[in-house]
């Protein structure tokens, strides 16, 4: 079976084509302003790369366009010769796991729009429309919260009354799944032990950590929502609700513009007016305060939650940085490994400095390993995609 797995924005579309009988990558390629006069879009095949443009007014082009360039470079018989297109879905009330894409799932999907606003939206609206345009075509959608299905509830439920947790699904809910999925089947592989203690660091645009033992999840920084948790880069983390009432009289904004502040405009880029970490960087290093409490803040935070997630774990075997920053910033792994010294987990600065790819950075004897391990999303969509299918 071939699968298209698809990264869907608002206009735009990325993918890429998975043989799964061997789980060979055999394309990649996306789509940039849909919707515009002019959609420039891309297709790699192997060491082969193709560029071009065309008028793309709205997702259903794209893909059409992208099944034809797959074709071309010989990918794809036809059309038909697709197993399905998967999605890696956020959120959606009542439904999580893989599902097939239904009007009913993407009617729950549109229930938790508010929830997860910068996801669900652009989503639901173009899977509708690939549905209605590509009938024959099975759509999978793998929702990020079924990796942490395993949470127990002592990390799951919020101190509420617990019908809100019961009638209307208000829970911790994790997401960065298929991320998180990945680092745990890996890492089983390279610390040889499929009942090993980690933490999966998924730091990028959005972040998270993840405590899992035995490959499955115990806890994630995640909640309710994608905008909870760790700092984001332009979304709020974890924030006092109670802090509404004061900021609705004193701003005279709507509860609605408050919380598109919080969702758009704060994390990272609230505290110092930037929201990529290496211009924060480079602006703490030159002295920058705003830019200096940023990273405090960030650093701090992923450190509270670690430490804590080791002793949920009665101890660890493996900490895994993936996600832009995790994998490329030395300055962050160090400074939040460089707590942990105390425990026993060291990280060697050497090997830190530079380091790229799938490489540990931890030094001989440490008590736990430290990795670098780059994750792959969109193979995991693809494998859920097709076990879905090819079940019962």
């Amino acid at each position: 079976m071939k699968v298209l797995v698809a990264n869907l924005g608002s206009t735009s579309f990325k993918y890429r084509l998975f043989d799964m009988a061997n789980e060979l990558l055999l394309a990649k390629g996306g789509f940039e302003r849909i919707g515009g006069k002019e959609s420039p879009w891309f297709i790699e095949v192997g060491a082969v790369r193709e560029e071009g443009s065309l008028q793309a007014p709205d997702h259903a082009v794209a893909v059409r366009a992208c099944l034809e360039h797959l074709s071309r470079h010989g990918c794809l018989k036809n059309t038909s010769d697709l197993g399905a297109i998967g999605f890696k879905a956020v959120h959606a009330r009542g439904v999580t796991g893989a599902q097939r894409v239904t009007p009913a799932v993407l009617a729950a999907m549109e229930a938790y729009s508010a929830v997860a606003p910068a996801h669900n939206p652009p989503y639901v609206a173009a899977m509708r429309l690939l549905a209605r345009e590509f009938p024959a075509i099975p759509l999978v959608a793998a929702f990020e919260t079924g990796f942490h299905q395993t949470i127990p509830p002592g990390n799951s439920l919020y101190a509420i009354p617990y019908e809100w947790a019961e009638k209307h699904g208000v829970r911790k809910w994790g997401f960065h799944g298929a991320s998180h999925r990945f680092i745990a089947g890996r890492a089983a592989e390279l610390l040889d032990n499929p009942e090993a203690r980690i933490i999966s660091c998924h730091l990028g645009g959005s972040n998270s950590l993840c405590a899992i033992r035995a490959g499955k999840s115990i806890a994630c920084t995640l909640g309710m929502s994608p905008q909870s948790g760790l700092p984001h880069n332009n979304r709020v983390g974890d924030f006092d609700v109670f802090a509404l009432p004061v900021l609705l009289e004193a701003t005279g904004l709507s509860l609605g513009q408050l919380l598109d502040e919080l969702a758009n405009r704060s994390g990272l880029e609230g505290l110092c007016g930037l929201r990529d970490m290496r211009d924060i960087e480079k602006a703490a290093h030159t002295g920058d305060t705003r830019a200096i409490a940023a990273l405090d803040v960030f650093f701090h935070s992923i450190q509270m939650y670690l430490g804590g997630y080791i002793a949920l774990l009665g101890g660890l075997d493996g900490i895994f940085f993936t996600g832009g920053i995790g994998e490329n910033s030395a300055l962050l792994r160090e400074k939040v490994c460089g707590a942990l010294g105390w425990m026993g987990i060291e990280l060697d600065l050497a090997a830190n400095t530079g380091a790229k790819g799938e490489v540990a950075i931890h030094k001989t004897g440490s008590r736990a390993q430290i990795w670098i391990l780059p994750t792959n999303e969109e193979i995991v969509v693809a494998r859920q995609a097709s076990a879905l299918l090819a079940g019962p």
